[in-house]
């Protein structure tokens, strides 16, 4: 069974939910707390044990590529200033010279395309491929515990949640199969089904690990919903000659794509920092205070 040694993140979207602050910051580099989306993804990646970062961009998504080198100003002025916690920090965050790769996908076609576009980086071995809008809490990250469900069963695996049946038509649905370890084979996969014909509310919830196979797929997909090369669409092909094996994340997933998820996590996540805990927490029971007032005034109006 090959290792999985590389991760592809497709950063090449526009952001358009985040206008018009997206104008000008690429929405992978808005902040969550104190870093970067695209920081909490890549850090879920390295603790999985991936050697090689694969970042699918576009234009203006430069600022990217810069966050990950090296600053020479910036680490001399902290230098000088014996400023050691905050150098041992960016240095941990740094990758080593030449594990970080980065691709343009020149046309936004969909997510399919971007991850046809990683091809010849990943080149014909199994690679993990993490959406940068979706970030998890977990003490353990959900592509760790996917790569150790890999090294059981080999094939693909995707991450998967449980959503309400009543919301089962938003969302890619696996039926679910005999258990396997810490997951379950996938015995189908259907998009946007109507609730009443889902398979089950297991929804795929963006970590895959996928086979090299993929890429011949896609680079033939027509395609699909939104005019756009839809991945689920592939891997429903692939689905016919290779198992797909499917973990349950239990953890908390927050979509920092969408304003109101964007707001949980940064609130999430700065409660599970014990240097700023106490302090975020009374500043929210303080807000909490004002907004309730303000809430039954209006509703008795």
């Amino acid at each position: 069974m090959r290792k999985v040694r590389k991760a592809v993140f497709p950063v090449a979207g526009l952001g358009t939910r985040f206008l018009p602050a997206t104008k000008a910051i690429p929405k992978e580099m808005l902040t969550v707390v104190d870093r970067p989306v695209i920081q909490y993804v890549v850090d879920e990646a390295r603790q999985a044990g991936i050697e090689h970062l694969i970042f699918v961009t576009g234009r203006n998504k430069g600022v990217i590529e810069d966050y990950f080198d090296i600053q020479v100003e910036l680490q001399n002025t902290l230098t000088e200033r014996n400023k050691k916690v905050e150098i041992e920090l960016l240095d941990s965050l740094q990758p080593k010279a030449g594990t970080a790769s980065f691709t343009r996908q020149q046309a936004p076609l969909g997510l399919g395309h971007a991850v046809w576009c990683a091809r010849d980086l990943v080149g014909p071995e199994p690679f993990a491929l993490l959406l940068p809008d979706m970030i998890m809490q977990a003490e353990e990250g959900c592509l760790k515990k996917m790569v150790e469900l890999y090294e059981e069963t080999g094939g693909n695996v995707i991450s998967v949640e449980q959503c309400d049946p009543a919301e089962a038509h938003k969302y890619g649905i696996v039926g679910k199969g005999t258990e396997v370890g810490s997951g379950f084979k996938v015995d189908g996969m259907v998009e946007k089904p109507k609730n009443e014909e889902a398979p089950s509310n297991y929804f795929i919830s963006g970590r895959y690990i996928l086979q090299p196979e993929i890429f011949d797929i896609l680079s033939t997909q027509e395609k699909g919903a939104g005019n756009e090369i839809q991945l689920t669409d592939g891997m429903l092909k692939l689905a016919q000659n290779q198992d797909f094996y499917a973990y349950p994340f239990t953890g908390r997933t927050f979509d920092c794509g969408s304003k109101e998820g964007f707001i949980q996590a940064n609130v999430a996540f700065a409660l599970w920092r014990p240097d700023i805990r106490g302090k975020v927490f009374d500043n929210l029971k303080e807000l909490m205070a004002t907004v309730e007032p303000q809430e039954r005034r209006g509703s008795e109006r």
